[in-house]
């Protein structure tokens, strides 16, 4: 059954009133929605796991959100989406995936994010991020399903297991030709087509492409790719970057994953913008960031899209 999303308040009190039965049943809604998303829905073209997004209209761009429910309001509250989608304004809202774990919201978020999705699915992308990996790439610590047991008891394991199937849906790229790609984490390296990202959950695990988009970081003064700290995905040098982005015709990746003070980074010489959209413990940044942008304006590189970031 469609959830009207009357406001932002109504929306926020549904999702702290909202019972198990109410919650499985949106994100298995959720889940269906996003296998049935071919070809196109709305001005979106849809390639396997990858969006592209017209070259008009509003963009807003959200990063790891990790349980922060505040953080989250307060991004739907200043870039107004929910009512310039009422009023059918061309928006589009993205989310680059990691929407629990860590904060103690995460069930709540989910609530909210899905049901954006559910009432203004034309204007709604939602990626997939490390946390929301398959099971071998899966993030350690763990903690969404001891989240959702502590919020809905022994029947917090049929939410996460209908969450696990939503994960399996998500897209794990976005492209707006001629200027940006989105991905959660890093470059897939050894890609050499667009379709090697659309279609990198087929692939996985045979090829490293899913690993390295949900997991991998840029490093400055590096060549090529090295092994990661975190023990999955790669850390990548510029010049991985400029040739990816090279071979999709586009001028800079805005991506997530990172913890940034600031709650957002400029790396690779403008090639590469990362955004962290959640405050507060365990990364205690002062600042949490997203991106409200005029999707038709040309760019050159990230430096030119600093304007557009909002801090809260």
């Amino acid at each position: 059954m469609k959830r009207y999303v009357k406001d932002l308040d109504q929306l926020v009190k549904a999702s702290q009133d909202v019972t198990l039965d109410q919650f499985s049943e949106l994100v298995t809604d959720v889940t269906e929605m996003l296998a049935n998303e071919n070809g196109s829905v709305g001005s979106l073209r849809i390639k396997g796991r990858l969006v592209e997004l017209p070259s008009e209209g509003e963009g807003v761009v959200v990063g790891d959100l990790h349980g922060d429910l505040d953080s989250l309001i307060g991004i739907l509250r200043v870039s107004n989406f929910i009512k310039k989608a009422q009023r059918g304004k061309k928006i589009f809202l993205v989310f680059l995936g990691d929407y629990g774990d860590r904060g103690m919201y995460s069930s709540e978020v989910y609530y909210v994010v899905l049901a954006l999705k559910e009432a203004y699915q034309e204007n709604v992308v939602l990626m997939r991020g490390n946390h929301e990996g398959p099971d071998d790439l899966l993030a350690v610590p763990h903690d969404l399903p001891f989240q959702l047991r502590s919020r809905f008891g022994e029947g917090g394991t049929i939410a996460y297991m209908k969450l696990k199937e939503l994960f399996g849906q998500l897209y794990v790229a976005v492209i707006l030709r001629d200027r940006y790609v989105f991905l959660h984490g890093g470059v897939p390296s050894d890609a050499k087509s667009l379709d090697d990202v659309a279609f990198a959950h087929l692939k996985h695990p045979k090829e490293s492409h899913l690993e390295q988009i949900l997991w991998s970081d840029p490093e400055e003064d590096i060549a090529g790719t090295y092994a990661s700290p975190r023990g999955a995905g790669r850390l990548f040098g510029s010049d991985v970057t400029e040739r990816f982005l090279t071979m999709l015709g586009v001028h800079v990746l805005v991506r997530g994953h990172e913890p940034e003070n600031e709650g957002f980074r400029i790396n690779h010489g403008g090639r590469v913008l990362t955004l962290f959209s959640r405050k507060g413990e365990p990364y205690f940044n002062s600042r949490c960031a997203f991106l409200q942008f005029d999707l038709s304006i040309q760019i050159d590189d990230a430096f030119q899209l600093v304007p557009f970031v909002r801090q809260l």
